[in-house]
């Protein structure tokens, strides 16, 4: 557990996050944005991981960006304290080394489905509704709901959530290409552990690559996902060791030019 407010369980090599606010149907404020950050930290450091879940406890997903949280903060504080924060710690979900895969056991409203735009998966349940109800609040959204869920889900069914303040069913958001699976009521959990156990049977590393290789072809983290690649493709070379040797013995390296 990583704090009550976001739980982390390991089955085998599948992690689960479950965000706990049920009684506020998991709307988000700072301390469980902090308490996201370090459950990625945590599934970033178990070696053992090679998939997660992303899930909300009790009837919603996640009703996004708690009001009471952010509704008395300054202007300045808004954009550092909540935005950016937020920002930050979304992208570090989206880049999680494993794939992610978001359980909607419930409703997923703004900030709420721009945390489930983090996923590489997203399977929804049959009742549960999708939008981006921001501006009808007079606030646009925050934590890239203009940017990853615009690559992602294309421009067009963020203009109609974002602009034209509609609401989508799980169908109509499968047939947009938003969630992609529906199921019935009470199964989207057992349907991500199922889907997390298929990506966890895959050649672990290959999975990385390959997830890495997909942001780079989707404008996204381009600059991680190339450094990243070429680190460990390098890593691996008898030059990497030469050089560390020579390093550690005080002496000039002899490379080889060996891969």
């Amino acid at each position: 557990m990583v704090s009550g407010t976001v739980r982390i369980d390991v089955d085998g090599h599948v992690a689960t996050l479950t965000i706990s606010r049920p009684e506020k149907l998991n709307a988000l404020d700072l301390d469980m944005l902090k308490a996201l950050a370090d459950a990625a930290d945590e599934v970033e450091a178990n070696a053992n991981v090679r998939a997660a879940i992303l899930t909300g406890e009790g009837k919603g997903f996640s009703a996004g960006g708690d009001i009471k949280a952010w509704g008395g903060m300054l202007p300045q504080e808004f954009g550092h304290l909540w935005v950016r924060h937020g920002h930050r710690i979304f992208e570090r979900l989206a880049t999680l080394r494993v794939p992610l895969v978001a359980a909607l056991n419930g409703h997923a409203l703004g900030g709420g489905l721009e945390l489930a735009g983090v996923a590489d998966i997203r399977l929804a349940e049959e009742q549960i509704k999708i939008g981006l109800p921001e501006t009808g609040l007079g606030m646009v959204p925050g934590w890239s709901g203009t940017q990853r869920l615009v690559r992602r889900f294309g421009a067009q069914a963020v203009r109609r959530m974002a602009l034209g303040g509609e609401i989508f069913t799980a169908e109509e958001a499968r047939l947009l290409g938003i969630v992609d699976a529906v199921v019935p009521t009470g199964n989207a959990l057992a349907a991500a552990r199922e889907y997390a156990q298929r990506i966890a049977a895959r050649g672990p590393a290959a999975t990385e690559i390959a997830k890495l290789m997909i942001a780079s072809a989707n404008g996204e983290d381009n600059g991680t996902a190339v450094e990243a690649l070429g680190s460990i493709l390098a890593a691996k070379t008898g030059d990497l060791k030469e050089g560390v040797a020579s390093f550690s013995e005080k002496r000039p390296a002899t490379f080889k030019g060996e891969w």
